[in-house]
């Protein structure tokens, strides 16, 4: 039985998230690839997943294809450029989250996003299972989740813990001055269900 969240997405689709990172992108100036797209969404579901304790970013699934992880819905409507969809807007915390994976994924090359990530785990693990096999989000969520030194996740090409990626609120206080603001998340107690 998995230990994830069952709470229902954070965002009503996929596509929402997709035009999110290609209108982020258009504000850089940058043509967001297929492929590019599809492994930031790939981390933005690991990572808020991680982020959540287990809650979905986005209903859908990534498979492990020769080309990296793939959601094959969004991959598919994305073959012959922007769909003529309406995306819905998203809350601001979820924007604050996207904007965070953006900023630290979002200068590296299609590439380079693939190899990291089909160097990894949770892929490696899908891979080994079979052709086009399903890589889990508890799988995800163990890996990504776990504890790494800030310089080791770059000497072996290592995906970053959580607080590298993900940017704290900057709040201002009653005089001004900035400050940074989380949210607090208690921690599972080892003792529950004993």
């Amino acid at each position: 039985m998995s230990s994830l969240s069952q709470k229902p997405p954070a965002c009503d689709s996929v596509f929402d998230v997709a035009f999110w990172f290609l209108d982020r992108a258009l504000e850089d100036g940058e043509y967001l690839q297929p492929q590019k797209m599809q492994r930031l969404l790939y981390l933005s579901q690991a990572y808020y997943g991680v982020l959540s304790r287990g809650q979905r970013l986005i209903p859908c699934l990534f498979l492990a294809t020769v080309l990296g992880p793939v959601e094959p819905t969004s991959w598919r409507i994305f073959e012959g450029g922007r769909p003529s969809l309406a995306p819905h807007p998203l809350p601001d915390d979820i924007q604050h989250f996207l904007n965070s994976i953006w900023r630290r994924f979002g200068a590296h090359g299609a590439d380079y996003l693939a190899r990291m990530i089909m160097a990894q785990p949770p892929f490696q693990d899908a891979v080994a299972m079979g052709k086009r096999c399903e890589i889990s989000l508890e799988s995800m969520v163990v890996y990504y989740g776990r504890s790494v030194s800030s310089t080791s996740h770059d000497e072996r090409g290592e995906a970053p813990a959580l607080d590298q990626v993900v940017r704290p609120k900057v709040l201002r206080s009653h005089k001004g001055k900035p400050v940074s603001v989380t949210s607090w998340v208690p921690k599972k107690r080892l003792d529950q269900g004993q």
